[in-house]
């Protein structure tokens, strides 16, 4: 699935030995790379790299006067928690295609001479026990440091990320991230304006009301239930599991759903947004910001189950990556709907890389006229 759209130009070649050392895993004076930042600091260069148990995902931007452009992006299925569930260990070949793509993303990163970096890793390096060896492999072959975030830190950025996409009009939204090996839930309030100038000083800053880390996610649930052939009996058992989870934060932290909407960021919910418009190839112009309404949403999950496994691999917005991944991402989005039943819920292709680069923005004063 081609959801990077806002890549320019082509992919480097590989300029650097495996053995060099970056510091991009920790905030540090800006070595230029031969790239000489303007003097109010919009003319650093920014990266954003998410290792994630399902995708390794990277953007690159600069500062615009109220936002960013992206220059650069990269992303790529790995499946790095691949059978952590089971065994408890990151796998080798997950971890060889893991250092493969992250080459990659230090490669991009040296050609666009990035200036500023936050390169994070979430739940199966949280939760493997060979995790900080796979760290420490990662700084000595591919020469980067990762940093391994919290849930709530995972939350806040996957709201951060997707804060522009709110309706004003609403009173409040139920976001939800539907990741590989774990997802998360966060109920926000209406945006505050950003202080500062010019234009307000760049994204609205979100409010966060609650939040929830699920211990599941697309890859661990596909793995105890299997993902090929799922019936509605099985996709309801799958619904049923994640809805112990759901219904706990529900409880606590529901209610005026009828003056709110949904905002979904995940692969899970771009495809289903790229199946309900019938995209031939997906285009993330297009899926980024669409609304779909309750019942929509309704019909491309049943859709969705009357496929078989090859009619999900056939499909352009899913394909063999996400074949087997999708059912389980939909019985996640189920539960959640039907603890928190919003008439409305829009599709984001934005999150977790996005807040990164807003937060390190905001850090160094970009938009406030306090740039280094």
């Amino acid at each position: 699935m081609d959801d990077e759209a806002r890549a320019v130009g082509p992919g480097p070649a590989r300029v650097e030995g495996p053995h060099r050392r970056f510091p991009w895993g920790r905030r540090w004076p800006p070595a230029r790379h031969g790239y000489s930042a303007a003097p109010d600091g919009r003319g650093d260069t920014y990266a954003a790299l998410d290792l994630g148990t399902n995708n390794c995902r990277l953007l690159v931007a600069r500062p615009t006067v109220d936002s960013f452009r992206v220059i650069d992006a990269f992303s790529r299925i790995i499946r790095l928690g691949e059978g952590v569930s089971t065994s408890g260990v990151l796998g080798e070949a997950a971890i060889a295609r893991a250092i493969e793509a992250l080459s990659i993303c230090r490669d991009k990163m040296t050609n666009r001479g990035v200036t500023r970096a936050r390169l994070i890793a979430t739940e199966a390096c949280r939760c493997a026990a060979n995790g900080p060896e796979f760290l420490a492999r990662v700084r000595e072959q591919v020469g980067i440091e990762l940093e391994v975030v919290d849930r709530e830190t995972e939350a806040v950025l996957a709201a951060t990320g997707c804060t522009p996409l709110i309706d004003p009009g609403v009173s409040g939204v139920i976001l939800f991230d539907i990741g590989g090996g774990s997802s998360e839930l966060v109920r926000l309030g209406r945006p505050l304006p950003a202080v500062g100038a010019p234009l307000v000083g760049g994204p609205p800053v979100p409010t966060i009301g609650a939040w929830a880390s699920l211990p599941l996610g697309v890859v661990t649930l596909a793995e105890r239930y299997g993902g090929v052939v799922v019936d509605r009996d099985l996709f309801e058992a799958m619904v049923v599991e994640v809805a112990v989870f759901v219904d706990r934060f529900a409880a606590q932290h529901g209610g005026a759903e009828l003056d709110m909407h949904m905002l979904g960021t995940s692969g899970t919910v771009t495809t289903i947004a790229g199946v309900h418009l019938g995209l031939k190839r997906y285009d993330r112009r297009q899926v980024d910001g669409c609304w779909m309404s309750d019942s929509e949403v309704t019909a491309v999950v049943e859709q969705l189950l009357a496929m078989s496994y090859a009619d999900r691999v056939a499909n352009a917005c899913i394909g063999r990556e996400r074949a087997d991944l999708v059912l389980a991402g939909c019985a996640i989005l189920e539960a959640i709907r039907r603890a928190f039943p919003c008439a409305r819920l829009r599709v984001a292709d934005r999150g977790l890389r996005e807040g990164m680069l807003v937060q390190m923005m905001r850090e160094d004063g970009i938009w406030n006229g306090q740039a280094r």
